[in-house]
């Protein structure tokens, strides 16, 4: 009940954190902000990708005089792999705004927002043939401000016999000045950022509030994995933090669809593997209707882990699709996913940690304290899954996202540690009972078996949290998508291997373990069925006869 509640409670605060989440199409909103940098987000683009970067609203505190010793703005840079820059001055006291002209040819853009000329300046670093469309600031033609300050004067009196009208090449000119000066609304004049590498656009000020926006659209020279931030740069070192309002709208497309260059194949990935473990379920119910008298309750929940997994993949196939084709997914879609992958998370860690104490295996009696260890990990799967929902549907720049990502990093690691304790402990304890106890050393012997289990269990929790991150961050852009393979092709083989080695049948050396002593010791199942598990019969022989059959449990 207390988990049927949990679960209930869990897909709730499922509803609530999908209201407000904008996947591809960001929206973000600070309030009284004090970093001095908002990492905004990273996004892959192909030839053609293009982003949309609408600043809605900035204040900052008027407490702040001298604009031009803090500048602020955006940067725009692109990486080789992910998480690595390509400048290096974020973890340094110099603002990012402020770097000098570098033989670096990675590409860079640089917007200051300069308050009091009302202006934004872009510089372009690195090689790029990018195209920006923005709204320039539009500088008046020399001697109108004389024109409006002077006294305007009558109308001159056609000469007698009518004046000439005017030119037709006169029109034309004055028709170009016109468009040079006022480019069209929502369009904005187009710079080729390989000939162009400074400019000025136009920053607009309404109740005390800035806004610019820009279009960027990508070239196949400048391809890549892309990170845009938010500086302030008044706040950066150990000074007295000032507030400041930040909104700011973000869209990110690639040819055909709003996902970033990594996650195009997610969803074929999915669907294809969500057939994979289906697969392999069917097959293992199949194995156990045909052993179904060597049967185990843990061989049932062995079936419903790799079923629910299955659904899980499935449902984050439908909602990357609908991510794509929408920019932002359908709540419906994304809270059965998020249901079951919280279903699944506690169905894995439960399942480990059941064979791995070896119930119904070895003994089918839980101590205390392995007791206690379920009583940690389930709540904390909980918790570790209502990180990961938030941090899905959380935009990159809040605050909420990094805290529950660390969050998310220590509770995965404490129950990954955890599903090892029983272990240890009942290896432990066997070890120093077998000096003395000789039965001791023959349930030291059965659970040496089960070494294979704890190496598999080891590298898989290596492999999926340490080896394949260092592969996904040393891949190029396009191929960080396999990161997400390399783990389900992990954890299928882990599942594979652990039904295997486990498998109802009547041969399996983890469920009958011959033992020798000085007498002639045979352990036999009475009984296959998992209903009376634990009952065996025992006949010893000594000195030539045959002793009465017991049964012990």
């Amino acid at each position: 009940m207390a988990t049927r509640g949990v679960c209930c409670s869990g897909g709730f605060l499922l509803l609530l954190l999908l209201t407000g989440s904008e996947a591809r199409i960001h929206k973000l909103t600070l309030n009284n902000e004090t970093r001095s940098s908002v990492d905004l987000n990273n996004f892959g683009f192909y030839a053609n990708g293009t982003l949309d970067v609408k600043l809605v609203s900035l204040r900052i505190s008027e407490q702040l005089t001298n604009y031009t010793a803090y500048p602020l703005g955006f940067t725009l840079s692109r990486s080789r792999v992910n998480g690595v820059l390509s400048y290096t001055a974020e973890e340094t006291d110099v603002c990012p705004l402020t770097l000098p002209k570098s033989t670096n040819s990675e590409p860079l853009l640089l917007f200051l927002i300069d308050i009091k000329t009302l202006s934004v300046n872009v510089k372009v670093m690195g090689d790029q043939d990018n195209l920006l469309i923005a709204k320039p600031k539009v500088q008046p033609p020399q001697g109108v401000r004389k024109e409006r300050e002077a006294v305007p004067e009558a109308p001159a009196a056609p000469a007698v016999g009518g004046g000439e009208p005017p030119k037709e090449e006169d029109k034309v000119t004055q028709e170009v000045q016109k468009e040079k000066q006022e480019p069209a609304d929502g369009e904005g004049n187009r710079f080729q950022l390989d000939k162009v590498k400074q400019m000025t656009l136009a920053l607009d000020k309404v109740n005390g509030s800035y806004n610019f926006s820009f279009h960027i659209v990508f070239s196949l020279l400048a391809e890549g994995l892309y990170t845009l931030k938010f500086h302030y740069c008044r706040n950066k070192g150990p000074v007295i933090k000032l507030p400041y309002y930040f909104s700011v709208e973000v869209t990110e497309q690639n040819p055909g669809g709003y996902l970033s260059a990594a996650e195009i194949p997610l969803s074929r990935l999915y669907i294809g593997m969500a057939g994979v473990f289906f697969t392999a379920a069917m097959v293992w119910v199949y194995t156990l209707m045909k052993h179904r008298y060597s049967v185990f309750k843990i061989h049932w929940l062995m079936a419903a882990l790799a079923f629910t997994k299955s659904i899980s993949l499935v449902f984050h196939s439908i909602n990357y699709h609908f991510i794509n084709t929408e920019g932002h997914p359908i709540e419906g879609w994304a809270v059965m996913y998020y249901i079951t992958h919280l279903l699944k998370g506690a169905l894995l860690f439960i399942t480990l940690a059941l064979i791995g104490t070896g119930w119904a295996f070895v003994k089918y009696i839980l101590s205390d304290k392995e007791k206690k260890i379920f009583m940690i990990v389930i709540p904390l799967q909980v918790l570790a899954n209502v990180a990961y929902i938030i941090i899905e549907s959380t935009e990159e720049g809040s605050i909420e996202y990094y805290l529950w990502k660390e969050i998310l990093f220590l509770v995965d690691l404490i129950c990954c540690g955890a599903i090892l304790f029983p272990v240890v402990w009942s290896i432990r304890h066997l070890q120093e009972a077998s000096s003395t106890d000789g039965k001791a050393a023959m349930n030291l012997e059965k659970l040496k078996l089960f070494r294979h289990y704890y190496v598999m269990i080891v590298c898989y929790i290596y492999f999926t949290r340490i080896i394949a991150i260092l592969l996904k961050v040393t891949m190029p852009f396009q191929w960080q998508w396999c990161y997400e393979f390399l783990v389900e092709v992990s954890t299928l083989i882990f599942f594979v291997l652990t039904g295997y080695k486990f498998r109802p049948a009547s041969n399996n050396p983890y469920l009958q373990l011959p033992q020798d002593e000085e007498d002639v010791e045979m352990d036999e199942v009475v009984t296959e069925s998992g209903a009376l598990e634990g009952i065996s019969k025992v006949k010893k022989t000594c000195n030539g006869r045959d002793r009465p059959k017991e049964s012990t449990l």
